[in-house]
């Protein structure tokens, strides 16, 4: 095989792949966020938010995903060609929630019958 990179040390000359070494109180502090952020959900689940129950719910959900994907897979400490893609993947989950509740928002009264 011609030029088959296999190995870190190949792509970066011969010197050690760069690290970012992320502390543990960093991990703990997010995980204590997800935590926090689950009450939540639980709390807004119990209580009736009228209309706003869905919105409520997707921005805690968002925000989970986003802290996930910044800290747990390590977005926040990667290339710029990886963010682009993390943040065009976010811009189609907009979208498609955006399309989704503008059809639910201006459906009129009684579409949703029960029994």
């Amino acid at each position: 095989m011609v030029n088959d990179v296999t190995h870190a040390e190949d792509v970066y000359g011969g010197a050690e792949a760069p690290r970012h070494l992320v502390p543990l109180r960093v991990y703990f502090a997010v995980f204590t966020a997800l935590m926090v952020l689950t009450a939540v959900t639980v709390f807004a689940a119990m209580h009736d938010l009228g209309p706003y129950n869905t919105v409520v719910a997707l921005v805690i959900a968002c925000t989970k995903a986003v802290l996930v994907i910044l800290y747990f897979m390590h977005v926040r400490y990667s290339s710029k060609l990886t963010w682009a893609v993390v943040l065009g993947g976010f811009f189609w989950l907009i979208l498609l929630l955006l399309m989704t509740l503008s059809d639910y928002i201006t459906r009129g009264p009684g579409w949703l019958h029960y029994g």
